[in-house]
C-alpha cells in the first residue's frame, strides 16, 4: 500500500507536465479590438414625422471584436459589432429639427481564405439588432418614430497587409447586407397612444429587399504603431423601408477615427511555449 502511494505521489509532476506541454501545443487565438469614433453627416427621411429631407450631422461611437473560432481557427473566425449613433438635422428652411439616435450589435462567423499574396478573403453570415427612435421638434401629436428590427445579413471581408516604409499597415474593406428578418412599423397616421391602448396588430412586418433593405461599406487601415494600431476608415450606411406608405430613409458617411489592438488572455501560471502556434483573426 505504501509504494502504491509513493507511486501515485511521483506520477503527479509527469501528469502536470503532460498536462502543460498538450496545452501549449494548442494554437493561441489573440483577440482583435477596436474602439473608433466616427463624425460624419447624415440625411433623413421619414414620412411618419414629415415628408421632407432632412440634412445635419452623424457621430457614434463603435466597438468591434475578431477572433479565430476554436474549431478550425484557421478557417473561421467571429466578429462581435456593437455601436451608438446620433444624428442632429434641419429641414431645408432650417426652422425645424430632427434628431435620430441608434443601437446596434451584431455577431457573425466567416470562413477566410489567406492567399499567398498577403490576402486574405472571408464570407459568411451574421445576426442583429438595431433599436432607434426619430424626435421632431415640430410635430405635436406624434413627435416621434420608434424604429426595431432583427436581420440575418450576408457579410464578407477582404483584407491586405503591405509596408509602406518600415510601417505596417493592414488594409480592409468589409460589406454587410441583410437578407431576411422583421422590423418594427405602426400604420400610417396611428398614434403610439393607440397602440398603448391596444391596437397593436400588424405592427411587425418581415423584411425583404423589398420593403427593407440596408447597405453598410466599412473601410478601414491599421498603421501598426508597436502593440497598438491607428485606425483611420470610411463608414458608410444606407437603410431604406417601405410599408403601411411609411417611407424612411437614413444615409450617413462618416470618417473612422480610433485604436485597435491584438491581445492574449492567458492563465495564471502559464506561459507561452516557443512552439505555440499563433492565429490571428485580422492580422
Amino acid at each position: 500500500m505504501k509504494q502504491f502511494i509513493i507511486f501515485l505521489l511521483a506520477s503527479i509532476p509527469a501528469l502536470l507536465y503532460a498536462n502543460n506541454d498538450s496545452t501549449a501545443t494548442n494554437p493561441l487565438r489573440p483577440v482583435v479590438s477596436a474602439y473608433t469614433l466616427e463624425v460624419g453627416s447624415t440625411q433623413l427621411t421619414d414620412t411618419y414625422l414629415s415628408p421632407l429631407r432632412y440634412s445635419g450631422w452623424n457621430a457614434s461611437l463603435q466597438y468591434e471584436r475578431l477572433q479565430a473560432m476554436k474549431f478550425a481557427p484557421e478557417k473561421w473566425i467571429m466578429q462581435l459589432r456593437a455601436g451608438l449613433s446620433v444624428d442632429g438635422t434641419e429641414n431645408p428652411a432650417e426652422n425645424a429639427s430632427m434628431w435620430n439616435a441608434a443601437l446596434r450589435v451584431e455577431w457573425g462567423m466567416m470562413h477566410r481564405w489567406q492567399l499567398p499574396s498577403r490576402l486574405t478573403l472571408a464570407l459568411g453570415g451574421s445576426t442583429g439588432f438595431d433599436l432607434g427612435c426619430l424626435y421632431s421638434s415640430r410635430n405635436g401629436n406624434n413627435p416621434a418614430s420608434a424604429k426595431a428590427a432583427w436581420t440575418i445579413n450576408l457579410t464578407a471581408m477582404a483584407s491586405y497587409q503591405l509596408k509602406i516604409g518600415k510601417l505596417p499597415i493592414t488594409l480592409r474593406y468589409q460589406p454587410t447586407i441583410p437578407l431576411t428578418g422583421i422590423f418594427f412599423s405602426p400604420d400610417y397616421g396611428e398614434l403610439y397612444y393607440e397602440i398603448y391602448l391596444g391596437d397593436n396588430s400588424g405592427l411587425i412586418h418581415p423584411a425583404w429587399w423589398g420593403n427593407y433593405f440596408r447597405m453598410e461599406n466599412l473601410f478601414t487601415a491599421d498603421l501598426h504603431l508597436g502593440n497598438t494600431c491607428l485606425r483611420i476608415g470610411y463608414r458608410g450606411n444606407i437603410l431604406s423601408t417601405d410599408v403601411n406608405n411609411i417611407n424612411t430613409r437614413i444615409i450617413t458617411n462618416s470618417f473612422v477615427l480610433g485604436v485597435s489592438s491584438e491581445w492574449i488572455s492567458l492563465s495564471p501560471g502559464k506561459g507561452i511555449s516557443a512552439a505555440t502556434r499563433t492565429i490571428s483573426a485580422l492580422y
